[in-house]
């Protein structure tokens, strides 16, 4: 089986579906509420173990009823949850998320606990992790905990994936640390200053991620697909054609399927397609870990 550790944070989800998004200052009334498990870590996580590895999470929450109610519900997927930690003095991470008719959210995050996730919880962490190989990541956490992750994964021979969401400039000397970046076009543009809207933008994308040092880049464009390119491959892959209620998580959950797809031995171009066919499920389904699809479910 295969083993990711996944660093990150976890969120309680409030979700409000509704017609259309509100102007400013107006209220809408009308939407029907849902209450999820989130935040960009824990979906990872939890995608990452519906595709069949073993997962390992490092986060950090609340001493109150929204962390209790994150840690019973990761246990409950199979997720080790020995390196959840607690912050009693900070309430654990919510985010507030309005779906509009077309499937399309808009996402204020309160971090809360999240954003006391330190270097040094890690580098306690880091002596009892398993033999593993790769480690998923994001920023909802500090930047200053990224870095040290990233440091540690150079110095380990680890492999890295920063998914850079969401988007914030990175430190330079991360860059040659990192095995994968996998930007969508929003966060592509923050990093690199470049535009990212057509076809001929993404090998000049990709390229200036390469020149900076990261192995390899895979751009999300959402209804677009992917771009993938390192220094022997490139590949250009559709997304699948569905009809989408929530895309919400679907970026969480085509980087949680895409690191097991990795860490099971597969080519790019499989994996990308696995991690693809994932997240096409995803954004049919209401919800940010309730939508991950199992294995089974990708035939």
């Amino acid at each position: 089986m295969a083993h990711v550790v996944v660093v990150g944070s976890s969120n309680t989800d409030l979700v409000v579906k509704t017609e259309r998004f509100p102007k400013p200052g107006e209220t809408l009334v009308g939407g029907d509420f849902f209450l999820f498990q989130g935040g960009k870590g824990a979906n990872q996580a939890v995608a990452a173990a519906r595709m069949g590895a073993e997962v390992t999470f490092i986060s950090k929450l609340g001493k109150d009823l929204f962390g209790k109610q994150t840690r019973e519900g990761l246990e409950k997927e199979g997720i080790s949850t020995r390196l959840v930690l607690e912050d009693a003095a900070k309430a654990s991470g919510i985010a507030l998320i309005t779906v509009d008719e077309q499937g399309e959210n808009t996402i204020v995050v309160a971090p809360g606990a999240n954003a006391s996730l330190s270097p040094s919880d890690i580098q306690a962490a880091l002596p009892s992790l398993p033999n593993h190989a790769f480690i998923l990541c994001q920023l909802e956490i500090p930047i200053d905990t990224i870095t040290f992750l990233a440091s540690y994964a150079q110095e380990k021979n680890k492999n890295l994936i920063l998914n850079p969401a969401p988007a914030q400039k990175l430190p330079e000397s991360m860059y040659d640390q990192l095995f994968l970046i996998t930007p969508n076009e929003t966060e592509a543009s923050l990093l690199t200053g470049m535009p990212c809207d057509r076809e001929d933008d993404y090998p000049k994308i990709a390229q200036w991620f390469r020149n900076k040092g990261v192995k390899q880049v895979l751009l999300t464009l959402g209804e677009k697909g992917t771009y993938f390119q390192n220094s022997t491959q490139q590949h250009r892959i559709p997304a699948q054609k569905v009809t989408a209620v929530d895309t919400t998580a679907a970026g969480d959950v085509f980087n949680g399927s895409l690191v097991v797809a990795l860490a099971e031995g597969m080519q790019w171009k499989e994996a990308i397609n696995l991690a693809t066919k994932a997240a096409s499920i995803s954004v049919t389904r209401m919800g940010a870990q309730a939508s991950a699809p199992f294995r089974s479910e990708l035939v």
